[in-house]
């Protein structure tokens, strides 16, 4: 004579009890996912299979985000950036300097080199070709000159020989150029104002400002 259990069609586990009543319970929803074509996993193969495609194989894992390079600012003449960049081009004669010497000394710039640095009236000559800006600067003092793309980390070696990681950006219509170097960050900020070009020096709380005009071509 068949009991109860049997008459459900359901093997309850050995020793039944709380165990076996899991175990039912467990039996049932299968007997009702199958009855149904339902093919999803369950319970602890539901865990194991949570990676696994129905052919067996492991879906793919996404590959950490890398970070992409810097990528150069485009400066075609006709887009913004391009003709915001050709209005510095040109040459530029230093027509007055304000508290270029604590500048200079700020950044560790020795009494002696201060001394020469101070009295000189240097040239700037700023040139655009395709997505590259150079900037050269003569004067009796020394001679400097630095190619970039916008937006592209380079070396530079300054004046007063300084190794530095330098960037240049624009922004609101201003080369921006950030000079780092031994935990040390300063900026230089180049501006036109009507026929002007400002070029403002800062390092912490220390601001020099040097004021250019236009050579006629």
């Amino acid at each position: 004579m068949l009991t109860g259990t049997a008459m459900a069609g359901i093997a309850v586990m050995p020793g039944g009890g709380e165990k076996g009543e899991r175990g039912l319970g467990v039996r049932r929803i299968q007997s009702s996912l199958s009855a149904a074509g339902d093919p999803r996993p369950f319970g602890l193969q539901a865990l194991k299979s949570k990676e696994t495609q129905r052919d067996g194989s492991r879906f793919p894992h996404p590959s950490p985000a890398q970070p992409s390079p810097a990528q150069p600012v485009r400066l075609a003449r006709d887009h913004p950036a391009g003709i915001m960049v050709e209005a510095f081009a040109g040459t530029w004669k230093m027509v007055d300097s304000k508290n270029f010497d604590d500048y200079m000394k700020a950044i560790g710039v020795g009494f002696a080199t201060r001394q020469v640095a101070n009295m000189t009236k240097p040239t700037t000559i700023i040139e655009v070709s395709g997505d590259t800006v150079t900037i050269k600067t003569h004067s009796t003092f020394k001679n400097t000159e630095i190619s970039f793309k916008l937006g592209v980390e380079f070396d530079e070696t300054t004046a007063d020989d300084r190794k530095v990681k330098s960037t240049v950006t624009l922004d609101g219509g201003k080369l921006v150029h950030v000079q780092k170097w031994d935990g040390q960050e300063t900026t230089l900020v180049r501006e036109l104002q009507g026929s002007k070009l400002i070029l403002t020096l800062t390092l912490g709380n220390v601001v020099s400002t040097r004021t250019y005009e236009r050579e006629a071509a």
